[in-house]
C-alpha cells in the first residue's frame, strides 16, 4: 500500500541512545533537560528568539488565542484543518470565515476588511501547504484595525519568507510538529512568539499557570511535551535539509509528469525557499476527482482530500458564510502520496493512472 504520507523515522539506535539516558535519569516530562535541549537547537535552526515546546499543534492555537486574550470574532479561513476553526471555538471565540485566494489557497486579503466589525480581535491566517499568506496585505489590516495576528503554520516547518523563518511573522506563530509533518516529534507543536514581554505568560499557559508547587497565577492548561518526544524532535532536526531535499525531488517528478493540460496545482509565493510539504492537485470536478480516486485506491495508492470540506461548511459553525472559491476548492482537490523514499516507478504509476482518468 502507497499512503498519502509516511513518517520519517531516524537511525534507531541514535533515537535509543537518548531514551537510555531518559532512563537513567528518570526524568521523563515537565520542562526536561531533553525538551529545553530541542527548545534551544530549533530557536537556533529558526533564528527566532522566543519558541515554547508544546504538546501538539492544536493546543498551540488555544494559548496563543488565551495569550493574547481574544474575545469575540476571530477571521479566518474555510480552507485548512478542522484543528484552527475548533481552536477559536474552544477558547469561545466566533470564527468569521473569509473565503481564499483561487491561486494561492490562502486566505484572500482582498476580503478581510468587508468582513471587519467591532467586534473582531484578531486574524488567524493559514499558510496552506506551508504556502506564504499575504502578510504584507495581511499586516497591514491588521495594523489599521488594532487587530493581533495569528499564523497557523502548522505545515510550515522548514520555509523561509525573504529570508527568514515564515514562523517569525505574526504577532504569534504556531506550528505542528505530528508524525506526518517535515519535521516531527511524533506528536508535538510550538509557539513563536515576537513579543518578549510574552515569554513568562506562555511559559505558563502551557504549565497548568502555576510556578513551582504552591504558586498559581492563572488558569492555564497542560500543553506540555515529553522527554521522549524531545528525544525523537533532536534525532530528526539535523536531518530536515536532506528530507526537504528528498522530498522536493518527489515533487519534481509529479511536476514532470502530470498532465497540466487539465490539471491545476496552487501558485508557490514569491521570496520563498520551500519544504515541499504537500503535493495538492485539483481535479476538473468532483466526479473526475472521485474517478481517479477509486482507480488509485484499486492499486492500493491511498491520496487524501485534503482540505476537505471547506470549514465554512460544517455544522457546528455559529454562522454559515459563503465560501464559494473554498467550497469549490475542496470538492476537487487531492493531495498526493509524497514521502521520503517514494520510489519514481511509484511516482510514474501514480502520474500514469491519473493521466489516464481525467476524462469526464
Amino acid at each position: 500500500m502507497i499512503n498519502v504520507t509516511k513518517t520519517f523515522l531516524p537511525d534507531q539506535e541514535e533515537y535509543l541512545q537518548y531514551v537510555r539516558g531518559i532512563w537513567e535519569r528518570g526524568y521523563l516530562t515537565n520542562n526536561g533537560p531533553l525538551l529545553q535541549k530541542l527548545e534551544g537547537q530549533l530557536r537556533e535552526y529558526l533564528k527566532v528568539d522566543h519558541l515554547y515546546f508544546c504538546g501538539n499543534g492544536t493546543i498551540v492555537l488555544q494559548i496563543a488565542i488565551k495569550a493574547l486574550e481574544l474575545k469575540g470574532e476571530i477571521i479566518t479561513t474555510p480552507f485548512s484543518y478542522v484543528a484552527t476553526s475548533n481552536a477559536i471555538l474552544w477558547e469561545n471565540c466566533t470564527p468569521v470565515f473569509v473565503d481564499i485566494d483561487p491561486a494561492t489557497f490562502n486566505i484572500n486579503p482582498e476580503l478581510i476588511e468587508a468582513a471587519i466589525t467591532p467586534a473582531t480581535s484578531a486574524i488567524l491566517a493559514t499558510h496552506v501547504y506551508g504556502n506564504p499568506c499575504d502578510i504584507e496585505a495581511i499586516e497591514a489590516i491588521a495594523k489599521k484595525h488594532n487587530l493581533k495576528v495569528i499564523y497557523d503554520a502548522a505545515h510550515a516547518f522548514g520555509v523561509t519568507y525573504k529570508g527568514k523563518s515564515l514562523l517569525s511573522y505574526g504577532d504569534l506563530s504556531t506550528c505542528s510538529f505530528h508524525a506526518t509533518k517535515v519535521f516531527h516529534t511524533i506528536e508535538g507543536g510550538a509557539l513563536i512568539s515576537n513579543h518578549p514581554e510574552l515569554d513568562r505568560k506562555l511559559h505558563l499557559l502551557r504549565a497548568f499557570g502555576h510556578q513551582g508547587d504552591e504558586h498559581y497565577e492563572f488558569a492555564g492548561i497542560n500543553g506540555k511535551n515529553s522527554e521522549f518526544h524531545a528525544a525523537m524532535g533532536l534525532v530528526n532536526l539535523p536531518q530536515v535539509p536532506a528530507i526537504i531535499h528528498a522530498r522536493k525531488e518527489v515533487f519534481a517528478a509529479y511536476d514532470s509528469l502530470l498532465n497540466w493540460d487539465i490539471l491545476f496545482k496552487p501558485t508557490l509565493s514569491t521570496d520563498i525557499e520551500y519544504n515541499y510539504a504537500y503535493y495538492p492537485v485539483v481535479f476538473p470536478s468532483e466526479a473526475v476527482m472521485f474517478k481517479v480516486m477509486d482507480a488509485l485506491k484499486v492499486e492500493e495508492i491511498i491520496p487524501r482530500r485534503y482540505f476537505y470540506p471547506s470549514l465554512n461548511t460544517l455544522s457546528f459553525m455559529p454562522r454559515q458564510i459563503a465560501c464559494p472559491v473554498s467550497e469549490d476548492i475542496a470538492a476537487r482537490v487531492l493531495s498526493l502520496p509524497l514521502y521520503v523514499g517514494l520510489p519514481f516507478e511509484d511516482i510514474e504509476r501514480i502520474s500514469r493512472i491519473i493521466n489516464g482518468h481525467l476524462s469526464p
